[in-house]
């Protein structure tokens, strides 16, 4: 049974634990670093950024893990394949970025040498970028606005893990935003139009266990006059009490139940997703593929975010069938030692 949380609390109780599982369409949890009981190095604050439209993309992240901090940019090209993906880290942050405990309000920067990166919040977002010698030499810098409106319904969760009490996956994603805005990579140009471009923000909060494997999927776009989109999920603790998996209908939520993520071996062959209640069922055929594995010892990242085009149908809450067809956007499987 899908918990549905509707009211302000506090995310974590007096011993650092998940105070009431579930998920929402608000950012209802009220969270605090110095609610956290777990040592600092094993906790994890992010904010990504994907910007997309039907020719290409732009991703930005800034994260504190605790002993590591990033910022990030990846630029990708659907037609000719092109894709780069460059990052600055930073040893033991350890809260140092001041990563802000909402999406809502609070400014996320980072300035050193090589990078320049601002996430700005006020009655828009607006994300900043400037980094030197980003490919051959060449600079990558400008700016993006993303239109979101509190009314606007996001997919918020809130989710422990069986085997540490102290862990917990507390996250927001939101699709469907409106983007416009420009980033050059040296004399190219990356423009975005609020008719056809749109954002997704992951933002996320939480101390996981060490090892573990997540599966997420997303997509925005216009169906006619209408904007939808989705947000499909699992891999994160103990998922009894809700799912990530949600329609969004001109920005309204409609909740689902469990989705299945059928993967095939190359990741670039097309895959299938199937859903227990039935309101998702969807062919994936994959354009690119972002992948990138990193193994040192104790730490290891595996990513495959592959982006490609949905076709299918999806359900709303009152029976609205809705059929894609070469709809764009992502799916990935992530597998992490940290």
């Amino acid at each position: 049974m899908q918990k549905l949380i509707k009211t302000p609390q506090h995310l974590l109780n007096e011993k650092g634990q998940l105070s009431n599982p579930g998920y929402a369409t608000k950012l209802h949890w009220q969270y605090s670093r110095n609610m956290v009981k777990s040592p600092k190095v094993f906790l994890k604050e992010w904010d990504y950024y994907l910007i997309y439209n039907q020719d290409y993309a732009i991703a930005l992240t800034i994260a504190d893990n605790g002993y590591l901090g990033v910022a990030s940019a990846s630029v990708l090209e659907w037609d000719s394949k092109f894709q780069v993906t460059k990052s600055k880290t930073m040893p033991f942050t350890m809260g140092k970025l001041n990563m802000p405990p909402t999406s809502e309000i609070g400014d996320v920067k980072v300035k050193n040498k090589q990078v320049k990166m601002n996430f700005l919040v006020d009655d828009r977002r607006k994300l900043e970028v400037c980094f030197d010698d980003y490919h051959e030499r060449r600079p990558l810098k400008g700016h993006i606005y993303l239109h979101n409106h509190l009314e606007m319904d996001s997919m918020v969760i809130a989710t422990p893990f069986h085997n540490n009490k102290r862990a917990f996956y507390y996250n927001q994603k939101i699709t469907c935003m409106p983007a416009h805005g420009e980033i050059t990579l040296g004399d190219k140009t990356y423009a975005f139009d609020p008719e056809d471009s749109f954002g997704i923000l992951d933002w996320g909060r939480g101390v996981w266990t060490y090892k573990n494997t997540w599966y997420w999927g997303s997509a925005s776009g216009k169906l006619g006059k209408d904007v939808f989109g989705f947000n499909i999920g699992y891999g994160f603790g103990d998922t009894s009490h809700a799912t990530e998996n949600m329609l969004f209908f001109n920005h309204k939520a409609h909740k689902l139940e469990h989705i299945n993520f059928h993967i095939p071996d190359d990741y670039l062959k097309p895959w299938k997703f199937s859903s227990s209640d039935g309101r998702f069922e969807m062919d994936f055929m994959p354009i690119l593929d972002r992948a990138d594995h990193i193994n040192a010892l104790l730490i290891e990242t595996n990513q495959h975010q592959v982006f490609g085009r949905y076709s299918g149908t999806a359900i709303l809450d009152d029976g609205t069938k809705i059929e894609l067809n070469d709809f764009l956007g992502f799916a990935e499987k992530v597998s992490n030692r940290w």
